[in-house]
């Protein structure tokens, strides 16, 4: 709640979508909360915007400003959080980053550095250069400050949607999961979807322990984590109200172009995975509870 009052009138308010999806058992009805309308084309910016914010009251924020690493919407929200309270952005991508994130990066005022051809190299990058520089280091999903802004969006949907709530999510690093699964209320349960080739948090509750992943998967631009990050695993693991699913590669690209055609709505192959998990029937409607699936990305080009 914390989050919600401090970020609450310097970001949009995104709203929710209902309408009807076509899957292998029919059409059924979904709630879409369209996170994507935020600002930066994606939720990071409440995590980003609550750390920057919290680091500000607590006189942490010096003019050495924000130093982040990501594929490149984590670093797209720091941007337009550092942009909002009128500090300076730096921001480390790996070179694989997709290129209409790093010219948006550039367009907000960041100074962009291509590090490495995965997240973690380039993470040891901006620490390093958070360090050097005494800036605010700020993490793409595993700070308590991220999680927390990221939670924002479930508080919505409970204001938004009546009764109890099935809220259907990709995974990355898992700082939206943890984020979803910190707010839910009794009654409510999150679902983690996951590319079978990018799958941190799914081999993690198979082994019991987070493990280091292997990437593979058209949709490891966004959802790039090779483990999944301490906060999530501590939130999910043993948490009866969090499940898990996982879903191809051809079914994220199905379910994008579906998406666009019935809907003319356009967003990242990683976001479409949550998506794909109801077209394939992994994911259904109950009864008692409403389908609410997180759309949290569009920083992507209209190539189906």
């Amino acid at each position: 709640m914390a989050a919600r009052l401090r970020i609450e009138g310097r970001l949009r308010r995104t709203p929710i979508l209902r309408a009807p999806m076509e899957t292998v058992n029919g059409s059924v009805e979904v709630a879409f909360k369209l996170e994507y309308l935020q600002l930066g084309g994606s939720f990071k910016a409440r995590g980003s915007l609550n750390a920057v914010l919290a680091a500000r009251e607590s006189g942490l924020l010096s003019s050495a400003g924000v130093v982040v690493a990501s594929g490149g919407n984590a670093a797209i929200g720091a941007a337009w959080a550092a942009r909002l309270v009128g500090a300076s952005c730096t921001v480390v991508v790996p070179v694989t980053a997709p290129q209409v994130k790093v010219d948006t990066l550039r367009a907000l005022g960041a100074d962009v550095h291509l590090v490495g051809d995965r997240y973690a190299q380039a993470a040891e990058a901006a620490h390093a250069m958070a360090d050097d520089r005494g800036a605010l280091r700020l993490h793409a999903y595993d700070l308590p400050d991220i999680v927390a802004g990221a939670g924002t969006i479930e508080l919505e949907i409970a204001d938004d949607l009546d009764g109890p709530v099935t809220t259907v999510a990709c995974v990355g690093g898992g700082g939206l999961l943890a984020g979803l699964t910190a707010a839910l209320r009794p009654g409510d349960r999150v679902i983690g979807v996951e590319p079978v080739g990018a799958s941190c948090l799914h081999q993690a509750l198979a082994a019991g322990v987070p493990v280091p992943t292997e990437l593979d998967s058209v949709a490891a631009d966004s959802l790039g984590a090779t483990e999944v990050g301490d906060i999530c695993w501590d939130l999910v693991s043993g948490n009866r109200q969090v499940s898990s699913v996982i879903v191809t590669d051809d079914d994220i690209i199905a379910a994008r172009a579906q998406l666009w055609r019935d809907h003319r709505i356009l967003v990242e192959h990683g976001t479409a995975s949550s998506v794909a998990a109801i077209m394939t029937g992994q994911v259904r409607p109950q009864e008692d509870s409403t389908l609410c699936v997180v759309l949290c990305g569009a920083n992507t080009t209209l190539d189906l």
